[in-house]
């Protein structure tokens, strides 16, 4: 590489700046003022532009009509080279009679002003007036068609002109200023624009009171759709806010207000009737499970009894009461797991008391490991007992319905953690494997009752659950007013209870 070559300087590409957008009224109520406001903008706009152009136009004409009846007798009288002061009165060659103060004169001769002269509005006697070129030039461009033309001349200012032809082949031009003209629009454009501008603003303060006032109903349906929307329609009887008040059915907020309160009356019969039903279903599994625990309890006891048989029962005979006693029992437990959920779900009030959550877990691993001996079960306990307000025997089942969750959907040798810490007023017991985590379609429904995800359990199951456990431990845990959330993956699934440290709601 060359050493002397020297580097060419990179362009720095600035940033562009960003032009401000303007900002968009966003509410129904501020776009509906903001366009009566522009609509009655353009409105004055045109009236006020018509009104200048017409007064223009009316007062130009005015003009043109003086000048037409005064013709071209002041400029005739310029034919003589010089004008005698004496002449003022009424000389035939210095006729300056019936001529307004400013009036202009001019006569020109094969395209070269030979006299030019302007009324004072004194009584200057003197009425020359000293052209520049360009006045010369606009002066000698000038139409002869006994028109009017608005013109501007340097020396003079804004005139209208009108030209004649002489007598003696000349050019014979006279003309008004525009001033008083251009003075008379001027204030128009003055008063229209402060009428205007007053009307705009009582007409924007006015439409957006009246805006308001006519959108009123719908304020007061959003008000009781926000209600309807902080009231827990997912649980129990709901009582529904108050109907929105009604309004003319024939406007378009009356229609809004109408349908608003039909569909609130079909979403208030829909929520009675699905608690009715609920409630009857709740009935009838309280009802069944109480029916069901007495026969079953009938058939586990004269199984038992059978297999207590001193003569010699054949084989097969003794596999089947087995079985029997086996799927009484499950069956039994399956009754005692409905009949507490309808208990809860009646609102039934639980034992409250002051529970050791760090015996109940030590109580509920050694069960766990127990039944469990081909997993690896730990703990994580804090030095000091943690303490809760209430039920033990329900929060103990709590712990082992997690832990049973845990043995019967892992594979053998998964690692089970049991950890427990307090912090912020709260107990909290998290339960962690290392197995191979609950499908993701299974996971949004994993505390609903009867949810069951056969493919991931063990083969080596005892038959399969009828997957109430965690829906008990959901309800159980909601009754002590606490929470119980789900994290998994696999490799890691995590289930965590928090459960207040005070008395339970």
């Amino acid at each position: 590489m060359n050493p002397l070559r020297r580097r060419r300087p990179r362009l720095r590409h600035l940033p562009c700046p960003r032009i401000p957008r303007p900002r968009i009224p966003r509410t129904l109520r501020a776009r509906l003022t903001a366009g009566l406001v522009v609509l009655l903008a353009v409105s004055c706009a045109a009236v006020g532009v018509a009104a200048v152009v017409e007064l223009n136009g009316f007062l130009t004409g005015r003009l043109d009509q003086q000048l037409q009846q005064s013709g071209p007798s002041f400029p005739q009288s310029l034919e003589h080279d010089r004008y005698k002061p004496s002449d003022r009165d009424g000389d035939e060659h210095g006729d300056t009679r019936r001529q307004a103060s400013g009036t202009f004169g001019a006569r020109l001769l094969n395209g070269r002003i030979t006299n030019a002269a302007l009324i004072p509005a004194d009584d200057d006697p003197d009425l020359t007036v000293g052209l520049t070129a360009h006045d010369r030039a606009v002066l000698a461009e000038l139409p002869v068609d006994g028109q009017g033309h608005s013109v501007r001349l340097k020396s003079i200012g804004d005139y209208r002109l009108v030209a004649w032809t002489g007598l003696d082949g000349d050019v014979l031009i006279t003309g008004l200023p525009l001033e008083p003209v251009r003075a008379t629009v001027h204030r128009l454009e003055l008063v229209a624009a402060a009428v205007f501008g007053l009307a705009l603003a009582v007409a924007g303060v006015a439409g957006a009171l009246w805006v308001r006032w006519s959108l009123r109903p719908l304020s007061r349906v959003a008000a009781t759709a926000t209600r309807v929307s902080e009231l827990p329609l997912a649980s129990g009887e709901v009582a529904l806010p108050p109907r929105a008040p009604d309004t003319d059915p024939r406007s378009e907020v009356g229609q809004v207000a109408t349908a608003f309160n039909r569909m609130l009356g079909h979403v208030e019969d829909a929520l009675t009737k699905r608690h009715a039903s609920e409630e009857r279903l709740r009935s009838f599994a309280a009802d069944a499970s109480h029916e069901l625990r007495t026969p079953v309890a009938s058939v586990r006891g004269h199984a038992e009894l059978a297999l207590l048989h001193p003569g010699p029962v054949p084989p097969e005979v003794t596999r089947a009461l087995e079985r029997i006693a086996a799927e009484s029992s499950r069956m039994g437990e399956m009754v005692d797991d409905l009949l507490l959920l309808a208990r809860l779900d009646a609102g039934r009030p639980l034992e409250a008391q002051q529970v050791d959550l760090t015996h109940l877990i030590l109580d509920a691993v050694t069960d766990a490991r127990a039944a469990g001996p081909d997993h690896r079960w730990t703990l994580d306990l804090p030095e000091d007992p943690v303490t809760v307000t209430g039920d033990t025997h329900r929060l103990q089942q709590v712990l082992a319905n997690l832990l049973a969750n845990a043995r019967l959907h892992t594979p053998a040798g998964t690692k089970v953690t049991v950890l427990l810490e307090a912090e912020d007023g709260s107990a909290i017991v998290r339960v962690h494997d290392d197995g191979p985590g609950i499908p993701p379609d299974i996971q949004p429904g994993v505390f609903e009752r009867f949810t069951r995800a056969e493919h991931r359990r063990r083969a080596d199951a005892p038959g399969g659950g009828a997957g109430l456990g965690l829906s008990i431990v959901a309800a159980v845990v909601e009754a002590h007013g606490g929470t119980v959330t789900l994290e998994s993956r696999p490799g890691s699934t995590t289930f965590t209870v928090e459960l207040p440290l005070g008395s339970p709601t």
